[in-house]
């Protein structure tokens, strides 16, 4: 699995591409648990916490734009009289 450090280091369409592999990851797993022909129960476990590191950065990183946004003087447009 993917460390929290190498995940930060991942642009935002590295993330995504990640996030979305491992949902369907995580869909197929669940779909062998049903058929009870699953391996390794704890990879259910593994790849929902991925997903929730993954969402948990997205969101880090969108609070952060939106801060910067907040924090930029809005400039004035000059009046033409």
């Amino acid at each position: 699995m993917t460390k929290v450090g190498e995940l930060r280091e991942m642009s935002d369409e590295q993330l995504g591409e990640v996030l979305r592999e491992t949902t369907e990851s995580l869909f197929r797993l669940r779909l062998q648990a049903q058929t009870e022909r699953l391996d390794a129960p704890s990879e259910l476990r593994k790849h929902r916490q991925l997903i929730a590191r993954i969402k948990t950065i997205q969101r880090q990183r969108a609070g952060a734009r939106d801060q910067e946004t907040e924090q930029q003087p809005e400039v004035e447009q000059p009046t033409t009289s």
